[in-house]
């Protein structure tokens, strides 16, 4: 078979499908979790500064470099695995420590960062975990661990993957600043499936913390997009009582039409990402399949509570806008019908007006045509007259009589050559 050439990006999309790995992970152990994010403008952000940041990090421990342009890293740092990736707005950085904990959750864990190094991070953080990893126990036994790290109003647990392990978390910010989740898992679980199971809870915790930047935003329209809803529904009013100027309704209409286009631009990409990530969060719980553990609720069912309300807000928000455009669409429509009515009106009275003053001007005319043909007979009448006096004189008629013989003649002849003329000129 002669070779056939290979597309450029051949091996590099085949690759990007096993370019993340799951993490490798053992009972017990511990994972801290940290995401970082620009606050402004996070997806044209400098990505070598997040290079450079990771490479700061190895540094510190004498470890190699990831490749030039790299999106993801694994190694060895100390005694413990980092695992990096990079992402469109934000990057994590994972790092999985073995072997059992003299205290659950224990801050200490996260010093493996350096207060140096998180200060000089390029961005914010968005979120950080602190995870630990048992043994399955007894029911009892976890209940009563369960009742000492969370918060029993919003702690959510579950079987997961055919009781494979028990997952347990309360989404809220312990006292150290990180998010807790408790992972038991039974005996016979695989190292390669507890990493999968890690991996899905950071990446629960990171969507759902991306996506609720979206509903920040949406609060924080919801009292302009009001206003603007406010200004839009008095110009319609305005507008249907006919006691505004079409001039300062279009200045009006074109402000506030303006605001909506910026608003729905500068939010656009945000509402965007919120709904995907919404959809990794699902997605993600999903895939974990859960069962109930002694009552409590899952994952599910805690994210139907608390997390899908402020999703269902960010959508009603960005209808709204989308609404608001719609509207302020259909009003510049009304507007635009409103004036070319009143512009037809206007016009049929501008030819009315004309029509009156032709009909003036063809009266004048025939005024004038008529004044015309006695002027220009009663000269006529009077030459004629002078060429024939003679002739009445040697025939006996008086002047006054040749002349009223002659005027008949001549204004009708008069008459006659002017209907002419204006024929021509018609």
């Amino acid at each position: 078979m002669p070779p056939i050439d290979d597309h450029p990006l051949r091996y590099q999309l085949a690759n990007e499908l096993h370019a993340r790995p799951f993490p490798i992970m053992s009972a017990p152990s511990s994972v801290v979790f940290l995401a970082i994010k620009r606050r402004e403008n996070a997806v044209a952000r400098d990505r070598a500064a997040d290079i450079a940041h990771l490479t700061d990090l190895l540094d510190r421990h004498g470890v190699a470099h990831p490749q030039p342009g790299a999106i993801h890293y694994s190694g060895q740092i100390g005694r413990h695995v980092l695992k990096w990736e990079q992402h469109t707005e934000f990057v994590t950085y994972s790092v999985l420590i073995d072997g059992p904990r003299d205290r659950a959750f224990d801050p200490v864990d996260f010093s493996v960062f350096p207060k140096d190094w998180l200060d000089n991070a390029p961005g914010e953080r968005i979120t950080s975990i602190n995870m630990h990893i048992m043994p399955m126990m007894e029911e009892g036994t976890i209940e009563a661990s369960l009742a000492n790290w969370f918060v029993p109003e919003s702690l959510a647990a579950s079987y997961v993957l055919e009781k494979a392990a028990m997952i347990a978390g309360d989404f809220r910010i312990d006292p150290s600043g990180h998010m807790r989740f408790a992972l038991f898992v039974d005996p016979e679980t695989g190292d390669r499936r507890i990493g999968r199971i890690v991996q899905r809870l950071c990446e629960i915790e990171t969507y759902k913390s991306m996506s609720m930047l979206g509903f920040s935003r949406a609060r924080h329209l919801s009292g302009q997009i009001g206003e603007m809803e406010k200004r839009l529904t008095e110009l319609m009013v305005a507008m249907t009582e006919e006691r505004s100027e079409p001039e300062n309704t279009l200045h009006s209409l074109l402000s506030v039409s303006a605001e909506v286009e910026t608003l729905s631009a500068t939010s656009s990409f945000r509402f965007g990402a919120t709904g995907a990530y919404e959809a990794l969060v699902n997605q993600r719980i999903g895939s974990l399949r859960e069962t109930r553990f002694r009552g409590r609720q899952t994952f599910q069912e805690f994210m139907m509570r608390r997390y899908e309300p402020a999703m269902r807000t960010v959508k009603s928000t960005e209808r709204r806008i989308s609404a608001l455009s719609e509207r302020a669409i259909r009003t510049g429509d009304l507007l635009r019908t409103r004036v070319d009515v009143e512009r037809s009106a206007q016009n049929q009275a501008l030819l009315a007006s004309m029509d009156r003053r032709a009909d003036l001007q063809l009266r004048l005319q025939h005024t004038v045509e008529g004044l015309s043909v006695v002027a220009i007979s009663y000269y006529a009448v009077s030459l004629v007259s002078y060429l024939l006096y003679p002739l009445a004189n040697a025939t006996g008629v008086s002047k006054p009589m040749l002349t009223a013989v002659l005027t008949i003649p001549v204004v009708l002849l008069v008459w006659w050559m002017v209907r002419r003329l204006r024929a021509r000129l018609d």
